[in-house]
């Protein structure tokens, strides 16, 4: 019986700058392996105007993750009337809070400082062995594309991580079924991990007890005490995913659950509710919209509210707490409605995420 010879002369077994130190002079370039971290959010339109918004809004909407109907029943309304009108409310939201000085949604100018946060953390620890990128499930940078680039770049490992702390079929989901629909066009696939919901990680409690401490802190200095109530308001979904075994509910639940035991506060004073209903039937309850409003009509005027559920903040933080929840509140008789901003790029957030990072990819790094 022979000996086996070392694999040493191969770009699949010898990583490194030498890798290619035998190839041939007609053997394509190969890049030195690395391992590629790459965060994925849910998107942004390229511009608030109405033809970037109709593509963003068609690519989003035509998500069977998203929108599970029928579809000889949905695509004629899609095409025919939502594609229609929707791109100029929609554009009207997006306008109202874009970053006009970067020309780019909130939640792009967020995703860029994470990244950038993250990639210093993690190169400081490994060096150029790690390459950090960002994507988006729907708009630009898309998936695929920057898969693409980071393969190019000799990641033949990556670990995708979606920003979403519950995990969601129309989330979670579908941002991992895009990663691997990038993978079906590639000759040499890269090796895939992809990160699992971390609503219960003890940093990311941690990170939002500290947010609302910080808050609180702020108000007791100006003398205004305590909040009559603080609601954690998560993006909703149809009850019947619940029904189907769609563990959002319940992690979300979970999620306050914690921050509460953390916080040493009631169930009555740390509330639960569900935003962004879409369509007829029925969602997650409590609505948020509605529940505000019913707290203020209660006598219940100072209200802070956050929304857990969010990596970044967006149009559903920015635009549709900050303003349409915050008007509901207001009209109802409410006096102080105060919005935390999510864990954007702060340090503490940046810390969880990379603790994340290093757990997932084991053997990686």
């Amino acid at each position: 019986m022979l000996d086996a010879a070392p694999m040493t002369d191969t770009a699949l077994d010898h990583p490194g700058e030498g890798r290619l130190a035998h190839a041939g002079p007609d053997h394509p370039p190969v890049a030195p392996a690395k391992v590629g971290i790459l965060i994925a959010n849910l998107g942004t339109p390229d511009d608030h105007s109405y033809w970037p918004m109709r593509r963003y809004l068609k690519e989003f909407l035509s998500d069977r993750r998203v929108i599970d109907i029928n579809r000889a029943l949905w695509w004629p309304l899609l095409n025919g009337i939502i594609l229609t009108k929707r791109p100029f409310s929609s554009g009207e939201a997006y306008r109202s809070i874009w970053n006009e000085e970067a020309d780019e949604s909130p939640l792009l100018t967020i995703t860029k400082a994470q990244t950038e946060k993250l990639r210093a953390a993690l190169t400081a620890q490994y060096g150029a062995h790690v390459v950090v990128d960002y994507c988006m499930r729907y708009g630009n940078p898309s998936t695929k594309s920057v898969i693409e680039r980071m393969q190019a770049q000799g990641c033949e490992r990556i670990l995708f991580f979606p920003l979403y702390p519950q995990y969601a079929a129309p989330t979670t989901a579908t941002a991992n079924d895009q990663a691997f629909r990038a993978l079906m066009d590639m000759r040499w696939q890269p090796y895939i991990r992809t990160v699992p919901a971390y609503y219960e990680h003890p940093l990311y409690i941690e990170a939002l007890a500290q947010s609302l401490e910080r808050h609180m802190a702020e108000r007791e200095a100006d003398g205004r005490g305590m909040p009559d109530v603080v609601v954690t308001s998560y993006h909703g979904v149809p009850k019947r995913y619940l029904l189907s075994g769609d563990p959002y509910h319940c992690q979300c639940q979970k999620t306050t659950r914690l921050l509460r035991e953390r916080l040493g506060w009631s169930k009555d004073f740390l509330q639960v509710t569900f935003q962004s209903r879409f369509g007829t039937e029925e969602w997650l309850q409590p609505y948020t919209v509605e529940h505000v409003a019913r707290l203020a009509e209660d006598g219940k005027t100072d209200l802070v509210i956050l929304a857990p559920g969010f990596s970044a903040d967006c149009v559903e933080t920015l635009e549709e707490i900050n303003e349409e929840i915050k008007e509901s509140f207001e009209e109802a008789g409410g006096e102080t409605f105060t919005y935390l901003p999510c864990l954007n790029d702060d340090d503490a957030h940046i810390d969880m995420l990379v603790d994340v990072i290093r757990t997932e990819s084991a053997g990686w790094l």
